[in-house]
């Protein structure tokens, strides 16, 4: 069994997905699935989240899938009882990475700083969103924080077209989350297609 994290490696680009209506879920599988990109984090910003999960967990077991903005035991619990493949947070709470691993769930908790890197690393974690990615410095301080620890990042949060490939270059870099190739607004208009070509593009 491939790990998360050499999944992520494999993927490069884990599509960061706010899904309104689970109706969504699976055109929006399928037409990441079609088009090369295997993998959703979808969020739990929205109330379709956790059925959107269970739906696309159903159709495609193979596709990788995390479960995002995840900031409590109970989420956690929704999540692994959808189907979900590993847990993302936006922060660091120990609470919370200490119930994924209770319940052995990969979690990928965010980190911006040296301080939340080294107590990532006390719990044992090795993989770590680099979030919110942009603001908290980008390319250049996620350079600076590959030279001091021996962790992999997930960079999110303002990666783009523009600087995708800069982030991948970085050695540490496992996959960058983005959004703009599932835009919430073509998603709610079911331009399938487009959303399509975003992906090819990507």
């Amino acid at each position: 069994m491939k790990t998360i994290e050499q999944r992520l490696k494999e993927i490069k680009i884990v599509p960061v997905i706010a899904i309104n209506s689970a109706d969504q879920a699976l055109p929006l599988a399928k037409v990441l699935m079609e088009n090369g990109l295997p993998c959703a984090e979808v969020t739990f910003r929205t109330e379709a989240a956790v059925e959107s999960i269970r739906l696309m967990r159903e159709a495609y077991p193979d596709m990788l899938i995390g479960a995002g903005t995840v900031l409590t035991a109970a989420q956690v619990d929704q999540a692994i009882d959808a189907g979900v493949d590993f847990v993302v947070s936006p922060g660091f709470n120990p609470t919370t990475v200490k119930y994924c691993q209770q319940r052995n769930m990969p979690i990928i908790p965010g980190v911006n700083n040296p301080s939340l890197v080294e107590q990532a690393m006390e719990m044992g974690l090795k993989t770590l969103k680099f979030f919110p990615a942009e603001p908290s410095g980008g390319i250049s301080m996620l350079k600076a924080l590959t030279a001091v620890y021996p962790v992999s990042f997930m960079p999110t949060g303002g990666v783009s077209p523009s600087n995708v490939n800069d982030y991948l270059a970085i050695k540490s870099v496992v996959a960058c989350g983005g959004t703009w190739m599932v835009p919430t607004d073509l998603m709610d208009k079911g331009d399938w297609d487009s959303i399509a070509e975003l992906i090819k593009a990507l």
